[in-house]
Parts: C-alpha cells; structure tokens; sequence
C-alpha cells in the first residue's frame, strides 16, 4: 500500500459517518475515561444514557463572515427548541418548567438518595425532549415517591397542575409518545402531540384523502406543519405553524436569525434558499416549502450548511407531521472530496442493483455528499443526533432536482472517542471476529453510512399512479425505506467494485459489515428494550427485519449459524457469499412493495420479522449487557458560540467554548430559548 493510499485510508476512518438513524456505535461500545490532551470527551453516565462532548474543527480557519453566519444559524435553532418539546408531548414544557424551577431553587438535602433520583429523572427528561423516552417512547417512569416530589413541589413554591402530576406516576395514562402498532390505533395509543386527543386515525385518513395537489405528480407535503385539530363545530382544522399561528412566538425569534443569516451569506443561492426558508416560517404555505427545498439541494457551493424546520416525520404514527429540528454544518473538506467517488458513481450502482429493472431509476440525478463537521444542534437533533442525514424527504423532488447527503464527522469522532470494545468482545464467538471488526469495523460502518445514504435514499422508484409510501405503506412506510437503504448497503459492501474505486482494501471490510450486522440486528440492538417489550422504533425494526429475514431464510445452507458456548448464544456467519444473495433478494422484494404500494407484504415484513422478540435470548442480552455497565444509547453537550463586537455593536468574530456540564447547559437554554 502506497504513503498516498495508506493516509488515504487512515483520513477516512477518523472523518466518515453513517445514516439518518441512531449511531451504530452504541450497539459496538462500552463507555471509558477519555480524554485527548485536555478534552473530556465522556462528561457523564446515567440510566441508560451517556452524555459526550464535541469539538468543531477547522472553526478558526473560517472567515469572521462565516463565522457570523454559523453563529446566526445556531441561535435560529436554539430558538425553536421548546417547540420539540411540544411536539412531543402536550405538557412536556409544563413539566420540564417545573422540575428547573426545583432544580435552581431547591435548598434542602441534595445528599440524598431521593435527590439523586430526582436528578437523573430530570437530565432523562431534558435528554429526551419529553417525559417519553427518546428511543423506545415509553413514558420514562420516576423511581422517587409521589410524596417527595410534593415534598420538592411546596419546598420551591412550584406551581404544577394535580392532573399533569398524577400522569407523571401512573404508568397507564399518555404510557406511549409513538404507537405503530395498528390494532391498538395508531393515535388512540400514541401521546405525540401532532393531533387533539380526540381525532382518530380514520378521520385523518379521511381527512387528508380530501386534500388535491395543484400537480399530482408533485404532490405537496400535506400535515407537515401542523398540529391536526378541531374547530367550535367540531370539524377538523389544520393549527399551522408558522408566525402568527401556532408556535409563533418561537417561529418570530427563528425568523429573526435567519434574516440575519441571510444578511451574510456566502453566496446567492445560500441566499435564495434562506429567504424562501424565511418566507415559510412567515406563510407557512406547503408550495414555498418545495420551492425551499429545491432551491436548498441546488445550494450547493459554499462552506456552510444547514437544516432547519419542521422535516422529519418518525414522531408521527401516521407518517405526516415533521419535528422541528436544526443542525449547523462546516465542510470538511478533504473528507468530502474522497467521498464524492460514490456520488460521481451512483448511477453504476443503480444499474447493478438486484431490483427489478422496471423499479431502476433510469436517471438518477442530483445526489451530493458530504463529510461535514456540526458547529451546533437543537430540537429532534440534540441532544441526541443522528450522524448522517439524508435530505429531502419528498420523492419528486429527489428525482428530479437530488438530494444532500452528509455525514457528520465530528459526531462520529466523538462517539468513537467515548466507546471501547467490550461488547464487541461479549456478542463475537470467536477471537478472529474481534481481530476483524477491530482492523475493518471503523470503515465498514461509515462506508454502509455513505452507501445508506447516497445510493440507498437515491435509488429505485415508485410505479405510475401509485401514492406515495406513507400514504400506502403507512406506519410501516418509515421502517420499510430504512431496510432498503440499509440492504442496499450491504449488498454494495461485499461487492469487487468498492475495490477497484478504491474505497476498500479488501472485502474483509463488507465480512466485518456482515458480522456485525447480524448481531447487532438478532442481539446486541436488544438491550435498548425492557423485559417483555416488543420492537416499535423503526431503525431498530428494519435492523431485526433484515437480520431475522436472512437468518430464517438461510437456515437451509446454514448461511447464519446460532452457536451456543458457555451458556451463551452467538450467530456466525458461515457463508457471506450466500449472505449477500439474501440480501440482494430482500431488497428486490423491499423495493417491489414500495413501487407497488403492497401494504399487506410490506406489514407481513415488519410484522414477521421485525417486531417480535425472542424473550428468552432478550434476557440474556439483557444480562450480558448489565455486566459489562454499557449505556447504550449516547447524546451531546453542544459548544457555544461567542460573539465578539465591537464599539458599534457589530460582531467581529466568533469565538467557541466547550462546555462540560449537561445540567448547565440545559438550564442555560432554557433561560435563554423559552418561547412558547
């Protein structure tokens, strides 16, 4: 291996990153001290999170233009932070209010057992923007008495209504943020805020199935900023959020950011795409999203970038409504440069895909990527982020103007500085499966992110007349288009061509991308239920799908073995070769139900093989897991942006601080972001 090539591949493993879905590594990694010179990475550990910090790198080789610029953009998400909460739960900011109240005014005991408990019920409350937990939705339930928080309650003068106390110790009342379980009704077992607690799941069928597009063929994003109510009459009425309407207050505040950041911006298509940006928030009119969107993707030059609105749909059992999120990006420049080889190749990939030929795109146009580094996150992105994004969501727009992909580099660095290798180590069967993921893990899951995201969001299509997949597929649409990113993925990753474009040195990288993935789909991903659940969460139910699907159907070439050694269950991969068949098989049939709109296959799917759990092996996970003290789900502390003035009051540069307290931070935004 070459000096050139050798650098190549040591650059690429520190700065590539994986999909729009929760980081692999909390399903790789058991938590240790870390620190870099004087930079804790790990800030905390508790219940099942750990809190890290992040750097952002290359900040100072900005501009003070572009400094200006992040700066700005940052702060117009910070501001729309208490809007998530909302979304999430109709008196989430209630009760986030009062549990700071106590926080900043308790002087009693904080010795105590019970105050510890308090604690880490209120960071499990802020981490997850809502009394739900923020990846299996459950209602995060108090391990203290309802008699010591009345304690606190009168101790602090903190005024909270008796009705939102008792739901916060009851297990049966709002149990759910996000049910996608059919039987039990989709809103009628879902706490999410998005509709009145009244409207029914066949109402808003019937609702939206009324609505008409100016274009069918480009139909417009119907829900996706608005709460769905009722009116005096009772009939159902769209609450838009946009200035003036709902969520104004915070949407004033964002506007006011973005004209500044609009005010400075690198060059006039950033420009354009802002102000449409800003001309939503002020209308919120469902066109001058589009027309935002597309003028968004064709942005493409300049340093910075951004996400900013109302975008992702998973906290909506009926897949219509978006969650506010934000994320601020720098390009990282010679990461990205690498990566564009699968941009520059994604129609090769495409053709050679083991879809049918009528599900192809016959172009497929616009796909950018990028390794960037996040200067700053807020609403559905923080604390807990993904590490990829792939953007926007609409089918048409996609196909005909592209999409942005990127990766967000500095977020896997951390995440990789704050895990080490122990379950790595307990779910491997033998020494040479840990010598592989240890020598090719780090490349394997990046590059599945970089195939995930450019290739598999961007490829295949949808027949004539058929709807769109949350209007076909409907809850199972979400879960059903991460498997076929992530089958396509798996197949491209043991195939010669990823060799001769030279993004792997051998196809021990797409071995170790198998190995892992079986696991972490039949066990590992495991420890993020309680005992007794099933799978809900989408991500989590593709992985199961695809891993379970392959094991059954293999089952007679003993493709994927179960192992038994010690007491202990393993799954081994006996013939990757025959793997990536089933593969290439699912995802010919993954992609078959989304052109066609087969809801009956689409649900057998995920119903089948991706909610049900083995109880028996998922106490052993569970007790595998304890042992080893891993937190297996991770969130941020974000850096804050300092602006230095001048006399004038004109901002001259930004300066960046690295705060290391979760719970200072938190309050600290909510003395400074609490609109609504």
């Amino acid at each position: 291996m070459s000096l050139l090539r050798r650098s190549y591949w040591l650059l690429l493993l520190a700065v590539v990153a994986i999909a729009c879905t929760p980081p692999a590594e909390t399903d790789k990694g058991d938590t240790k001290e870390t620190t870099e010179g004087d930079f804790n990475y790990l800030s905390e550990q508790f219940a099942d999170l750990k809190i890290i910090r992040y750097r952002i790198p290359g900040f100072d080789k900005l501009t003070p233009k572009q400094k200006e610029l992040v700066y700005y953009l940052t702060q117009a998400g910070l501001e729309g932070r208490d809007i998530m909460y909302s979304q999430n739960y109709r008196h989430n900011l209630t009760v986030r209010k009062a549990l700071e109240n106590i926080v900043k005014n308790y002087s009693g005991d904080k010795n105590s057992e019970d105050w510890g408990k308090f604690m880490v019920y209120t960071k499990r409350i802020w981490f997850s923007n809502g009394i739900h937990h923020h990846y299996s939705n459950n209602k995060i339930m108090p391990e203290f008495s309802r008699e010591y928080f009345n304690s606190l309650l009168e101790a602090t003068n903190t005024e909270l209504a008796s009705e939102v106390a008792d739901i916060l110790f009851d297990p049966n009342l709002d149990a759910k943020k996000v049910n996608l379980d059919p039987e039990k009704g989709l809103l009628a077992g879902s706490a999410v805020n998005f509709y009145a607690p009244d409207v029914t799941a066949d109402e808003v069928d019937e609702f939206y199935s009324k609505k008409t597009n100016p274009d069918p063929n480009r139909p417009l994003s119907h829900g996706l900023n608005s709460r769905l109510s009722r009116d005096e009459s009772g009939n159902l009425v769209e609450e838009v959020y946009k200035s003036g309407g709902l969520y104004g207050p915070a949407i004033d505040k964002i506007i006011g950011w973005l004209e500044k950041a609009s005010g400075v911006a690198e060059n006039e298509p950033q420009k354009k795409a802002l102000d449409l940006l800003i001309e939503y928030y002020k209308t919120g009119s469902l066109e001058t999203w589009d027309a935002y969107n597309i003028a968004w993707v064709q942005a493409t030059e300049g340093d910075i970038d951004y996400i900013n609105s109302f975008i992702e749909v998973y906290n909506d059992p009926k897949g219509y409504r978006g969650s506010f999120e934000s994320i601020v990006e720098i390009k990282d420049f010679e990461a990205s440069d690498r990566m564009k080889i699968l941009s520059d190749n994604v129609q090769w990939f495409e053709d050679n895909s083991p879809i049918m030929d009528e599900h192809k795109k016959e172009n497929v146009v616009g796909v950018t990527y990028k390794v960037v580094n996040v200067a700053g996150e807020a609403g559905d992105a923080s604390p807990s982020t993904p590490i990829g994004v792939n953007l926007p969501n609409a089918n048409w727009i996609r196909a005909e103007h592209g999409s942005k992909s990127v990766s967000l580099g500095n977020i896997v660095a951390a995440y990789g500085e704050a895990a080490g290798s122990g379950l790595l180590a307990e779910f491997s069967y033998t020494d040479e499966e840990v010598a592989l993921s240890k020598e090719h893990g780090a490349l394997s899951d990046k590059l599945h992110t970089a195939l995930h995201e450019v290739i598999g969001h961007a490829s295949g299509k949808l027949n004539p007349g058929v709807g769109t997949p949350k209007e076909t597929l409907k809850s199972y649409a979400s879960a059903l288009e991460e498997g076929r990113a992530d089958l396509v993925a798996l197949y491209y990753l043991l195939d010669p061509k990823l060799i001769e474009l030279g993004l792997i040195p051998s196809l021990d990288v797409g071995k170790e991308a198998y190995d892992s993935y079986i696991k972490n789909g039949l066990m590992m991903q495991l420890r993020r239920l309680e005992p007794g659940e099933v799978v809900e969460e989408a991500h989590m139910r593709n992985r199961q799908m695809i891993a379970k699907w392959a094991f059954e159907k293999g089952q007679a070439d003993n493709v994927i073995e179960r192992k038994e050694k010690d007491g202990k269950s393993y799954f081994v991969v006996n013939d990757y070769d025959k793997l990536r068949d089933l593969f290439g098989q699912l995802l010919r049939e993954v992609q078959r139900v989304k052109s066609e709109g087969d809801y009956e296959a689409g649900k057998n799917l995920i119903e089948n093989y991706g909610v049900q759990v083995d109880q028996e092996l998922h106490a052993q996970v569970l007790e595998r897991a304890e042992a080893l003290k891993s937190a297996p789900y991770g969130g941020f502390i974000n850096p804050v942006l300092v602006p230095v003035t001048d006399d004038s009051g004109n901002i001259t540069d930004v300066k960046v601080e690295y705060p290391a307290d979760f719970t200072e931070q938190m309050l600290y935004y909510s003395e400074n972001y609490s609109n609504l």
